[in-house]
């Protein structure tokens, strides 16, 4: 973990209520995908914990859905300084994914399975991966993902774009060696009962200090207690109690 300045260079729309911030700072607490960033915002106790899009060299790029006060407020941001705690987090472990990993993504649950799929790539993996939304509206960074080479999947609850349905609708068709995900803990279920090997599920919990002191996040899993802002967010199929 590391605490810094980062100085925002983009903050725009990707949907109605979707942004994405770019910023520039020392990333170097950042060695995995699927880790977070707590950020300090003047005026709430609390800082905001908002997950890892990409990281390259001094550039950081976040991806978040506007649903509350801190939100709402990084929003309106344009220019400025951000305190950040970076490098929190357990992440992804790339090297159980096998030759053909598949990433499953849920709404704002799709961010950081981009470096992931990039560092995936990198490895010669044979990459498929599944974006799920409610709408058409919704939809983000599907090119993104094909431009690196995936084989990419769009669904949709309503039908209006890509396969009608969720994301384990097309799943059960895919041939994969391990799973990655990330989304709304619905999904994740979902997901977990659907798979056919292990897999890798990162959560969403409610945090306070963001860094393992406060045991604000902790939740059970079959080897103990664990809590989601360090020995997580990301856990292994076999450990998970629903």
């Amino acid at each position: 973990m590391k605490q810094g300045l980062f100085t925002i260079q983009e903050n725009i729309a990707l949907t109605d209520n979707v942004m994405r911030m770019t910023l520039t700072g020392d990333t170097s607490a950042i060695t995995r995908p699927g880790q977070f960033v707590n950020i300090k915002l003047d005026g709430l106790f609390l800082r905001r914990p908002i997950s890892v899009c990409d990281c390259e060299n001094d550039t950081l790029t976040l991806i978040y859905k506007v649903v509350g006060k801190g939100t709402e407020m990084m929003q309106g941001m344009q220019e400025g300084d951000l305190d950040l705690l970076s490098g929190l987090g357990n992440g992804y472990d790339t090297s159980l994914s096998g030759n053909q990993p598949l990433l499953l993504g849920g709404g704002v649950g799709v961010p950081p399975l981009y470096m992931l799929c990039k560092k995936l790539i990198a490895e010669g993996k044979d990459v498929t991966v599944v974006l799920g939304f409610n709408t058409k509206s919704e939809i983000f960074y599907e090119e993104e993902f094909k431009k690196m080479g995936a084989h990419v999947y769009v669904t949709t609850v309503d039908g209006s774009y890509g396969t009608k349905g969720f994301v384990t609708t097309v799943m059960e068709n895919i041939e994969y060696t391990h799973i990655f995900t990330c989304g709304p803990e619905p999904m994740l279920k979902a997901v977990y009962n659907a798979c056919k090997t292990s897999g890798q599920f990162s959560f969403e919990e409610r945090m306070g200090c963001g860094f393992g002191a406060c045991m604000g996040c902790s939740c059970k899993t079959k080897y103990g207690n664990k809590r989601i802002c360090k020995d997580g967010p990301v856990l292994v199929k076999e450990e998970i109690i629903w």
